[in-house]
């Protein structure tokens, strides 16, 4: 059986106040052909798919139209967990109805789980769904003693293995963060102080596991307990990463042939390093001038209206740092001697600051004379 496995769409996210609807419109349309393309069975999405658990209704609108051409035009089954960002109730509404056209949508914590369960020529491949749950709702749940994540997915795991039929070959979908999983600066934590990392080894008797959260593409363990990563860049410091879905091709017996396919996003996000000149005499010739941008200007140098300047070529730049100039500010930090300094004095030091050379002789006089009339003034 073919599935893809793909996760942590964040559906309506926004970066520095920037929606991002139009490039999650763009990159799961193409998801959609890759699955067209590649004749999946299934395709596992593994939690986070929307932002946040109150979306807005764009977001909501965006992931009818994507449910729609994969269960009705192409008729791919489509399993889906909540993940920490999204509301297991709210996207659980109609759950149970909605199964018969091919959406399975597994949120509840339940003692005996039930899977969903796709056939082949080889026979049946049971798809288990292990959502994200703080250990507070396990134990509720389950009652049993759960007081770290790691418990928490030991006995989800737990629940749905001892549901295993014989002769199946079993799939799960969880969205957790396995110890040693390497992180990014846009995922949001699920505990602190370590509290919320599991072991890979509770994902053992699974053939394969789809996992979620991480948003760089990564496995733990095994190749078989693999996370998809993000479907876009969700911060800068994602700016290395490659951006896929992963294609799982399981054999009679439970064994996975993996392969990833790159996605290619409307606008990239990437960070441009430099003094502005050497910036803007690039950006003539750069055929990304669309991408969203971290700009780090080296220049030591005030600068007029530097941000106008470099939106006129870059029209996405979603943040500007200037490391040059707060390097020569703590350079040249002002003593308190300096403080205590008349204005002429400390106008001087400014101006040799800023411009990086010293009043000349007429503009001195012309600052003293200002200085003076505006003291004729206050008197």
């Amino acid at each position: 059986m073919r599935f893809l496995h793909t996760s942590d769409w964040h559906i309506g996210r926004t970066f520095h106040n920037v929606s991002l609807l139009q490039d999650q419109a763009y990159i799961l349309e193409q998801i959609i052909d890759i699955a067209r393309t590649e004749k999946v069975s299934a395709i596992l999405v593994a939690g986070d798919i929307y932002d946040r658990s109150a979306p807005p209704a764009t977001a909501v609108e965006l992931l009818d139209r994507v449910v729609d051409k994969i269960i009705v035009e192409l008729k791919i089954a489509l399993i889906i967990i909540p993940g920490n960002h999204d509301s297991a109730q709210r996207l659980g509404f109609a759950s149970r109805q909605l199964q018969r056209s091919g959406l399975y949508i597994l949120g509840d914590l339940q003692a005996e789980p039930e899977s969903v369960v796709l056939t082949d020529e080889q026979g049946e491949v049971a798809f288990w769904g292990l959502p994200y749950a703080d250990p507070a709702a396990v134990r509720s749940a389950f009652k049993v003693e759960a007081s770290s994540h790691d418990q928490a997915i030991q006995v989800l795991c737990n629940a749905a293995i001892s549901q295993f039929q014989p002769g199946q070959r079993n799939v799960a979908l969880s969205h957790c963060f396995i110890d040693g999983g390497s992180e990014s600066d846009s995922e949001r934590p699920l505990s602190i102080g370590g509290a919320d990392r599991v072991d890979w080894q509770h994902f053992n008797a699974f053939d394969y596991v789809a996992l979620g959260h991480l948003h760089g593409r990564q496995f733990k363990g095994r190749e078989n307990i693999r996370y998809s990563g993000s479907i876009l860049k969700y911060s800068f410091s994602e700016e290395q990463q490659i951006k896929s879905v992963t294609i799982v091709d399981m054999g009679g017996t439970g064994e996975c042939e993996i392969r990833q396919v790159a996605l290619q996003p409307l606008r990239n996000m990437r960070s441009v390093s430099g003094e502005l000149k050497q910036i803007l005499e690039s950006a003539e010739t750069d055929p990304h001038r669309d991408d969203y941008l971290l700009i780090k200007l080296t220049d030591s140098q005030a600068i007029l209206d530097v941000m106008g300047k470099l939106r006129d070529l870059y029209p996405n730049i979603l943040h500007l740092e200037r490391p040059g100039l707060m390097a020569l500010k703590s350079a040249t930090r002002m003593q308190p001697q300096q403080i205590n300094a008349n204005e002429m004095s400390m106008f001087t030091d400014f101006f040799s600051q800023v411009m990086n050379r010293e009043l000349s002789g007429d503009e001195s006089a012309l600052v003293q004379q200002v200085i003076e009339d505006l003291h004729g003034q206050e008197s």
